[in-house]
């Protein structure tokens, strides 16, 4: 059994450590949008995957963090930018409130059809969303949420139906074969 005192190198982490920065309620709607803005050919769990790293990507942001050089650029690029998460509530608040005037008990009673114009007027309103961000920025959580999957590695996959692994480190062995075609059942390599 380690002591208390073999654990007080460990303090200086708890600065790191936040909490989800969504509820149980909110991340039920989030799943529910998944299921309405992603791929089809994900699996329900493969979405619910998303979302729950979309929400761990928030717990490990540091805002100041350094970013390192762009591909040849000696520059270092701006540090990461805070993020203002606060309305993102509101806007999931909107989407329960949308479903509830057409008489569901939750965004995820509603069917799918009925999700997706829900979503839709989200993405327009205040205005619309004509680009999806690489990472979330805290203005849309739809379009975050999109940007989030469709800038990952397991979205090139799905896109090219190959096992590509955008961001993994490999050597240059093997590196003149043709990355391995995801098979029918296959599925998605997760991340």
């Amino acid at each position: 059994m380690a002591s208390l005192a073999a654990l007080a190198p460990l303090k200086p982490l708890a600065a790191f450590a936040q909490a989800k920065p969504f509820t149980a309620s909110e991340m039920t709607t989030l799943k529910s949008i998944a299921e309405v803005v992603l791929p089809s050919t994900l699996s329900a769990n493969d979405r619910d995957g998303v979302v729950e790293r979309f929400a761990d990507w928030f717990v490990n942001y540091r805002p100041g963090a350094e970013r390192g050089h762009s591909y040849g650029d000696s520059r270092l690029s701006a540090p990461a930018p805070a993020l203002n998460l606060t309305r993102y509530p509101a806007q999931i608040a909107a989407l329960e409130k949308a479903a509830q005037d057409q008489g569901a008990a939750s965004f995820a009673a509603l069917p799918v059809a009925k999700r997706r114009s829900i979503v839709e007027t989200a993405l327009n309103d205040p205005q619309p969303i004509n680009r999806l961000a690489a990472r979330p920025t805290g203005t849309n959580i739809v379009g975050d949420l999109m940007g989030f999957f469709f800038a990952s590695p397991q979205a090139y996959d799905l896109c090219y139906q190959a096992a590509i692994g955008r961001d993994d480190c490999r050597g240059l062995e093997g590196s003149e074969k043709a990355p391995t075609p995801l098979g029918r059942s296959a599925g998605v390599k997760e991340f």
